[in-house]
């Protein structure tokens, strides 16, 4: 029983000391001429379900205050960030933001996004099927404008060679 007392003890220390572990948990400024837009209900649905992720506008919930949740939700908001950002989708380039509109659409057919993990604490964000429809036509037409413009944006981006 003592070497069980020993190693709660000293998982209660690591915890406490895992606090002082701080991630980043800022949001860079928002420019607003080169944050995305739509319509007020896809604004609507993209503000509920994806800017915490996706955007520069994160609502960081009590809970981002304690390692090692901390941790993995300043992970998941710099990789959401990385792979589509919200708050700078009108500086992509064309075939990005085509490719990006694509992959929203996609991702939101098939369940992938939002992520499941963050549901149970993020009930609101959970994305009807009406709110599908609404973000893929949506995606779909902003696609198809984007592409009108620049015929170039609707094929595959090259991949560089790595050297």
């Amino acid at each position: 029983m003592k070497w069980f007392k020993r190693i709660v003890l000293a998982l209660v220390v690591l915890l406490l000391l895992a606090q002082f572990i701080r991630p980043e948990r800022s949001n860079p400024p928002v420019d607003p001429a080169k944050e995305v837009h739509a319509p007020q209900p896809v604004m609507s649905i993209l503000q509920r379900s994806c800017f915490d992720c996706h955007s520069n506008r994160t609502l960081w919930p009590w809970y981002a205050q304690i390692a090692p949740v901390s941790w993995l939700l300043a992970d998941d908001v710099k990789d959401g960030r990385n792979e589509l950002n919200f708050s700078d989708f009108e500086s992509f380039t064309p075939r990005r933001a085509a490719r990006k509109l694509q992959e929203t659409c996609e991702q939101v057919e098939e369940h992938e996004m939002p992520m499941k993990v963050y549901l149970p604490l993020h009930p609101n964000a959970k994305l009807t099927d009406a709110d599908r429809k609404t973000l893929c036509v949506w995606a779909k037409a902003e696609r198809a404008r984007i592409i009108a413009a620049h015929p170039d944006a609707a094929q595959p981006q090259q991949r560089r060679a790595q050297g």
